[in-house]
């Protein structure tokens, strides 16, 4: 009977269940966090489903794909220039989830929120571009030492 679900669902009866109760816990949270209006959550969802898929990947699938001509123009793909495409990924890739999640903070676009927190949106947008900095930062030194690495070695 284990072999037979494993080879009609794929894996194990414990990954299954785990699957399951994920779901449950899942459903449980959003009927507990969204009672009164769970049609706007469910447009909310499904509105971002369809930015993503239709605007957000295509937009950085061409981003990642100019970033990796723009190396192989250069000349054959070795590997400091593979760890260097990637240095470059990571920090644009945190940049700009944090800039997702923050968009309305960082860019101003609140209504209310100074008369609601008593604070300005004036200073997210100077956060976000130091951290976005210190990540490209960070970033180069780890690949300074890889390369160096990778030169000695």
């Amino acid at each position: 009977m284990l072999r037979r679900l494993r080879q009609w669902y794929g894996a194990g009866p414990l990954h299954l269940l785990a699957l399951l109760a994920s779901f449950a816990l899942a459903g449980y949270a959003a009927v507990q966090l969204v009672p009164d209006e769970p049609r706007k959550v469910i447009v909310w969802f499904v509105a971002a489903v369809v930015l993503h898929d239709l605007v957000l990947f295509p937009l950085y699938a061409l981003a990642d794909r100019s970033l990796v001509d723009v190396v192989r123009h250069r000349g054959p793909v070795s590997e400091p220039r593979r760890l260097a495409l990637n240095h470059i990924r990571f920090p644009v890739l945190l940049s700009g989830l944090l800039l997702l999640v923050w968009a309305p903070l960082i860019l101003g676009l609140t209504d209310g929120y100074e008369d609601a927190t008593g604070m300005t949106t004036d200073v997210y947008m100077g956060r976000w571009l130091g951290v976005t900095a210190a990540l490209f930062l960070a970033s180069a030194a780890v690949y300074a030492v890889r390369l160096r690495r990778h030169r000695a070695g």
